[in-house]
């Protein structure tokens, strides 16, 4: 395919996905099957008491009496002359709101990229100090990647700025304000980044030309900077849609520390279904996914060289995996985790004791009881099958339909799409369809949670395609579908699942908060994102009652690093 082919190709991807996520997001208030008009009353004025006069006037004022293609029409007039149009509940410039909340959210971005950079840079010293072709543990980086980043920032706040009073609490006034919320989108963004380039640097140490450099004497350093450049182009993809994410999907931590951001306005435009706010939010997001996929690809263009054109790369070398040590202390833990929750499954998950709220563990109530009086142990244990099972499906799930979007090169634009779309828009338009329930939240989670393993596919699958024993093996007659099966999908599927796997406690986290909206999983059926999201209140008082699930989603990011670092190698 020409680089010209592939550009149009990517270019209408990326204008017809864009213009399906705004028809969908028209339609809304329809899908949802709520009376706008109501919703739109009520986030203007509360709970007062709503007249059918006024329900018909806010229709007739809003124009929802002619149906969501007309206000869609509206809507793109008004965008060609550079008019966002007003916000439906509090009649403000959108453009203007948009605007404010974008600038801020993008100073937080690059803020947290810094962090997660220097922590990605820290967690790879120690193989690019060693320069050779052994995998590393990853067991620091999956416990960080899996701390949720809300309980991040309520620690954070707790401990820095009322205990020690070292940042401001709340904010964003100067850039002090910025280091704690920083802090808390960055570690565990850091963290994935982090393990992605430990995991793709001893694949780089283990080709050819290492061991030629290093006979001919060349230092230690330098062969770690050439590796860090062959290692990169897989990961650079990953930074641009981290950007992405970490500018619109913010939202909990900007409630954390009271940032006016993008997340937290076009989480509540979706919420008060604020249509033209929340237009304009998505699109804000996609030209900034846009930029950055255009960005990272000139980036990627650099660092591969012609050598990808002329398909004279090297083979992608797949390391052996970590030996028996680590499925052992994959094991061990997993058998410690599985102990604490057969313990918890002895006990009722569901007794409520007031005059016990809060209390800390004692032989009654081993891990403490919630703000109900409920034992968390208890909670922990019945949680623990439905956390991981809707989570593990929802990851299966966004592993093969990432692979199989990111090996079709058209797909791109798609991706940056979905990678934009926010999980609670998708929540929306998931339980406007199908009902609200945990089936429907896992659909919403997919349905964005893919983009980033197809990105991760398609860098992967690019490099291989481009090194020179794929192009001697289509000289000498194989197909497209052997080179893809040979070649292709046994470089892609070990490094993609390991990169899946460290999306299982995100994957929960956002599980969790969209049954904390109401779409999901409902009360008082124990569930480990739940957990955290209801305790976290009371985590100064009662730190045990969010310490026991956040120890639990850290455990099983570091027990399926293990595992996965100790058998999913391949060597060339």
């Amino acid at each position: 395919m020409s680089r010209i082919h592939k550009g149009l190709s990517v270019t209408v991807g990326r204008v017809g996905a864009a213009a399906g996520l705004l028809v969908l997001t028209a339609l809304l208030p329809w899908l949802t099957r709520t009376d706008p008009a109501l919703t739109v009353l009520h986030a203007r004025y509360g709970d007062a008491p709503t007249t059918p006069k006024q329900l018909a006037e806010v229709r007739d004022q809003l124009g929802l009496e002619e149906g969501p293609f007309t206000f869609l029409g509206q809507w793109v007039r008004g965008l060609a002359h550079g008019d966002l149009g007003a916000s439906w509940v509090t009649g403000a410039d959108v453009a203007s709101d948009v605007g404010s909340a974008f600038w801020v959210s993008l100073s937080l971005m690059a803020y947290a990229m810094v962090v997660a950079v220097v922590l990605a840079v820290a967690l790879c010293l120690p193989t690019l100090r060693r320069a050779r072709p052994e995998p590393a543990h990853g067991v620091g980086a999956g416990v960080l990647a899996a701390l949720p980043e809300f309980l991040l920032a309520s620690v954070l706040a707790t401990l820095f700025a009322v205990h020690l009073r070292w940042f401001p609490a709340q904010g964003w006034a100067s850039p002090a304000s910025a280091v704690l919320p920083a802090l808390a989108l960055g570690i565990p963004a850091g963290a994935v980044l982090g393990r992605l380039c430990q995991d793709a640097l001893p694949a780089a140490f283990a080709e050819p030309w290492v061991r030629t450099a290093r006979a001919n004497g060349m230092p230690r350093p330098r062969i770690a900077r050439h590796a860090v450049r062959r290692a990169l182009p897989a990961v650079l993809p990953q930074a641009g849609l981290t950007v992405v994410g970490l500018t619109g999907a913010a939202a909990a931590v900007e409630a954390v520390f009271a940032i006016p951001g993008l997340g937290g306005t076009a989480v509540a435009a979706a919420l008060d279904l604020d249509l033209p706010l929340l237009q304009g939010c998505l699109l804000v997001l996609l030209a900034l996914g846009v930029v950055a996929a255009v960005l990272v690809g000139l980036g990627r263009r650099r660092l591969l060289g012609p050598a990808l054109e002329a398909g004279a790369l090297p083979g992608l070398a797949r390391v052996a995996g970590g030996g028996r040590g680590r499925l052992y202390a994959a094991g061990a833990l997993a058998a410690g985790l599985l102990a604490v929750i057969v313990w918890g499954l002895t006990r009722d998950p569901l007794q409520v004791d007031l005059a016990a709220r809060l209390s800390g563990p004692s032989g009654a109530h081993p891990f403490g009881t919630d703000a109900l009086g409920r034992d968390v142990l208890a909670r922990l244990g019945h949680g623990a099958l439905r956390t991981l099972a809707v989570a593990a499906a929802v990851c299966a799930v966004c592993f093969v339909v990432g692979v199989g979007l990111g090996l079709m090169r058209w797909t791109a634009g798609l991706t940056e799409v979905a990678n934009a779309m926010p999980a609670i828009l998708a929540g929306l338009l998931v339980t406007g369809l199908f009902g609200a329930g945990v089936a429907g939240a896992a659909v919403a989670v997919a349905a964005v949670g893919w983009a980033p393993l197809a990105a991760h596919t398609a860098a992967v699958a690019e490099a291989e395609r481009g090194a020179g024993y794929v192009e001697a093996a289509v000289a000498s007659g194989a197909g497209r579908w052997q080179v893809l099966r040979r070649h292709v999908l046994s470089a892609v599927v070990p490094t993609v699942g390991r990169h899946a796997v460290l999306r299982l406690a995100p994957t929960t986290l956002a599980l969790a908060s969209l049954g904390f909206l109401g779409l999901g999983t409902q009360p008082p059926t124990p569930e480990w994102g739940r957990l955290l999201m209801e305790n976290l209140p009371y985590a100064e008082r009662a730190p045990w009652s969010v310490l026991a699930p956040a120890v639990g989603l850290a455990g099983v990011g570091a027990i399926v690093v293990l595992a996965s670092a100790a058998g999913l190698g391949r060597k060339r």
